[in-house]
């Protein structure tokens, strides 16, 4: 059999065909034309009429219900702050009026407190969860050191230069037959007594707090936890009673070393009836938000509803 033979006219047509072709698939780019100069300043009018910014401060001080991821400060400074406040979230898990002094975060609140260049600092202060009985080392005595302790940070927060705002704690959500069990009204109490001798700010958190969960039910309010909780729970929860749920904890994320270059803290996540997620958090946020602008007039326009 004699090969086959492609006439030159028909090549040549294959040629053109598969650079066609090859055109489309890697497109000519064509630079974009280089400015050698600078283009004229025309506006020094607007320029010189620009004004200095006038630039607030707020620092959130407190526990666990107040710090990034358990607590609705991190859902506040996010989603409530005009970019013309710097909101400094300075909330530690596990602290109360005591140990926040002793281990040194009281002394970072303060340097903070006399950064220059703030109209105005702002200083949100809640404790109460860590100050009650139980927890060795944190415990104060609800009559005596706990609102001694508050007098003094609001004291010592003037000297600083910065505006004190006492917040009363963020209710625990434990139910019985439907009903909310609130242990720490007398430690709101107490902070209500402070902020009135003092003639500082209140911002009633706990009010607001219990009322919203009180009329959402147990079982609503499972879902402001940070984590979904077991079944028996759940189930518990739908009978308007809570229960004790296990003490566990979400697993971290593995590391290695060939991943040192990536982000490697893992928070520690629980469902319990006093932490928030992110729903929880955002909830509360807008309580303090809505809160912070009563009390504080002055930052009404500076706050995102």
């Amino acid at each position: 059999m004699k090969p086959t033979r492609i006439r030159p006219a028909l090549f040549a047509i294959a040629v053109i065909a598969t650079g066609a072709s090859q055109a489309q698939v890697r497109p000519t780019i064509v630079p974009a034309p280089v400015t050698t100069a600078p283009p004229a300043i025309t506006d020094a009018a607007q320029r010189a009429a620009i004004k200095p910014i006038v630039a607030k401060k707020i620092i959130l001080v407190g526990d666990s219900t107040t710090q990034v991821g358990s607590g609705w400060g991190g859902a506040f400074c996010a989603e409530h702050v005009t970019s013309f406040v710097a909101c400094v979230n300075l909330a530690r898990g596990g602290r109360g009026t005591f140990d926040y002094r002793a281990e040194g975060s009281w002394d970072l609140a303060l340097a903070e407190m006399r950064t220059p260049g703030f109209q105005h600092i702002y200083v949100l202060i809640q404790f109460g969860h860590n100050d009650q009985p139980g927890k060795p080392g944190r415990s104060t005595d609800l009559a005596t050191e706990y609102p001694a302790n508050l007098r003094r940070y609001v004291a010592e927060a003037r000297a600083a230069g910065a505006i004190p705002i006492l917040v009363t704690p963020l209710t625990r959500r434990s139910f019985k037959n439907g009903s909310l069990q609130d242990d720490l009204t007398p430690w709101a109490e107490a902070v209500i007594k402070v902020a009135r001798e003092t003639d500082t700010p209140l911002l009633d958190l706990h009010a607001t707090s219990v009322a919203a969960v009180q009329a959402m039910g147990a079982r609503s309010a499972i879902d402001l936890a940070e984590t979904p909780p077991p079944p028996e729970v759940l189930a518990a929860a739908e009978t308007g009673t809570t229960i004790a749920a296990p003490k566990t904890t979400a697993a971290p994320a593995p590391t290695s070393t060939e991943t040192l270059d990536t982000p490697q803290g893992h928070p520690t996540i629980v469902f319990d009836y006093t932490h928030l997620g992110p729903k929880g958090a955002r909830l509360f946020a807008s309580q303090v938000a809505a809160g912070l602008a009563k009390v504080v007039p002055e930052l009404r326009r500076d706050l995102i509803r």
